[in-house]
């Protein structure tokens, strides 16, 4: 579940076409937009309600029930024991550390790219304002 201070874990307790139920550690604030990641599916909702850990969600788009309630059941989801350790076997979603790396990897490739293109341009212009003199200083002294 992502809501404005970032992600966490969250716990579908109910689920319609049109909203759902959650219980989770950090409070949800009413009328805050909350997004809720299960499986491959994401969940956009308003919080029309919330109770301590609870809250009521009104989802922005029909709430696929039946895949939901499937992929819940799926083996994927579940958690299983590595060396004793247990071990959540889900994708995880990118987190905003990662997306910022990402971001900042994007603007340093452009901006070195820009810086290589103006570089390029600025030779050019160099050579062609000191070639015509420099021939003309040459020609002038034998050359």
């Amino acid at each position: 579940m992502r809501t404005d201070s970032g992600w966490s874990d969250a716990c579908i307790l109910n689920i319609s076409s049109r909203g759902l139920l959650v219980r989770s550690r950090r409070p949800a604030v009413s009328g805050s937009v909350i997004e809720l990641r299960h499986g491959d599916y994401a969940i956009v909702g308003r919080v029309v309600w919330s109770d301590g850990a609870h809250a009521g969600l009104q989802a922005e788009e029909r709430v696929p029930v039946e895949q939901i309630l499937l992929l819940s059941q799926a083996p994927s989801l579940q958690l299983t024991a590595v060396n004793g350790r247990p071990v959540e076997r889900r994708k995880r979603p990118r987190s905003h550390e990662d997306n910022r790396v990402r971001g900042r990897l994007f603007e340093f490739s452009a901006v070195a790219i820009l810086a290589a293109v103006v570089a390029g341009f600025a030779f050019d212009l160099v050579h062609d304002a000191l070639s015509r003199p420099l021939q003309q200083v040459q020609a002038a002294l034998g050359g």
